[in-house]
């Protein structure tokens, strides 16, 4: 695969700059000697609402309303499995919750979204380093459940996972964004060995669905950003090693594999959730009318797509597929416009990884994938799922912003611009 990196290198930085330059105000104080400072906040205001990508914007707010909706609908099959004879929890104990997470969602997504290019990447930067560090800690300190040690207790349950995913494909960016600058450096190595880092530490977890998700948004950004395709074989032929042994020493993931490929009872949580989606016929049982979703574990938060099937049919299972395309679709006509390699990289990479989380959610759901204990993406019940991803979504929308009034060049994926 051809290199993107010349192609950057080649085009000039003539087409920098923002929005402010069309709202700035005159120099001085305003008529009477009142202070700017709310004409100031007024105009980056204004400047951030035509910089951001709005569509993109408002999918990710119809997503999260469908979120709400759905985890009304799965918080009383949850509720009443995790209630006991001294507790019972209301039935919509996980809504309620659910619903401050997100107005904390929306509140840093729109934080995130102000940032500008700079200090979005030195931001994610950080979380990123931090959440690293954090993995060395959890299979010391870790608090356990269900048989894996992936949180951290700090006065409140933490997943350092779930908040690397904000500042992973930014990470990624920046690193093979070097090569733009130096050919010499070696950043595809440097990525890979970051990269065998973090698989270990989320195998000591043990953490397999989160390894393939930084996986394959890894894979994407290298592939994209030129790797050679006749070394990607040899590194494949390495990963599928690594899964081969991961099959003989991790029992749940063997146990997983063996069910989706030979099949498993009645009561696996596989089939159970088939059932419950194909439950609802292409219109749904109606709000809380569902009843096999009593029976799904996880009803609020894995298996949601298939609460969504039983009480709302098909067809809202259809439309929150279309959405997710249509913001994935949405996010790459919005960076082939582009003209800065690492806006491209850090982008690509992390509608990746928001694609590939969503869809291996939703075909878990449909029996078509081992299941990954993976939430669906601003939809599933979630605290630091909820927070993370839409710092994520305010980062993506943060490097993104884009003058409307200047016309850029594209880029091309041919070094030289021809078939050659």
């Amino acid at each position: 695969m051809a290199s993107i990196a010349p192609e950057f290198r080649r085009k000039g930085r003539a087409h920098k700059g923002t929005v402010a330059s069309h709202f700035a105000p005159a120099a001085g104080a305003l008529p009477g000697g009142k202070s700017p400072a709310g004409r100031n906040r007024r105009q980056r205001l204004a400047v951030w609402w035509q910089e951001i990508d709005r569509p993109a914007l408002l999918i990710v707010l119809l997503l999260m309303g469908i979120g709400a909706i759905a985890v009304a609908a799965g918080s009383p099959a949850s509720a009443r499995r995790l209630s006991t004879s001294a507790e019972r929890l209301p039935d919509l104990y996980f809504f309620y919750l659910h619903m401050r997470w997100q107005f904390l969602g929306i509140a840093a997504m729109l934080w995130a979204s102000s940032l500008d290019k700079d200090s979005a990447r030195r931001f994610a930067i950080l979380i990123a380093g931090l959440m690293f560090a954090a993995l060395f800690l959890v299979p010391v300190v870790g608090h356990e459940v269900n048989g894996a040690k992936r949180w951290l207790n700090l006065g409140i349950s933490l997943q350092p996972s779930e908040f690397l995913k904000v500042g992973w494909p930014i990470l990624l960016a920046w690193v093979l964004s070097w090569r733009a600058r130096d050919p010499n450096i070696p950043v595809v190595g440097i990525c890979f060995g970051v990269m065998a880092v973090l698989a270990a530490l989320l195998m000591l977890q043990p953490d397999f669905g989160s390894t393939m998700l930084f996986s394959g948004t890894f894979l994407v950004m290298v592939l994209l950003s030129g790797f050679d395709m006749r070394r990607m074989g040899a590194f494949g032929g390495v990963g599928a090693v690594l899964i081969v042994i991961m099959y003989f020493t991790y029992p749940n993931g063997r146990n997983r594999i063996d069910n989706f490929l030979f099949g498993g009872t009645a009561f696996d949580q596989v089939d159970l959730a088939e059932r419950t989606l194909l439950n609802g016929g292409w219109t749904g049982q109606g709000f809380w009318m569902g009843v096999r979703k009593m029976a799904l574990p996880e009803a609020h938060t894995d298996y949601i797509f298939s609460v969504i099937g039983e009480e709302f049919g098909l067809i809202a299972c259809i439309v929150i597929v279309c959405l997710y395309i249509a913001f994935l679709v949405r996010v790459l006509m919005r960076l082939v416009d582009e003209e800065d390699l690492f806006t491209v990289l850090a982008g690509s990479g992390m509608a990746a990884q928001f694609g590939g989380q969503a869809f291996i959610n939703i075909l878990v759901n449909l029996q078509l994938f081992p299941s990954k204990g993976m939430t669906l993406p601003l939809i599933s019940y979630g605290g630091s799922s909820t927070i993370a991803l839409c710092l994520t979504m305010g980062l993506l929308f943060a490097i993104t912003r884009r003058n409307p009034f200047i016309r850029r060049e594209r880029f091309s994926l041919r070094p030289n611009g021809d078939l050659s």
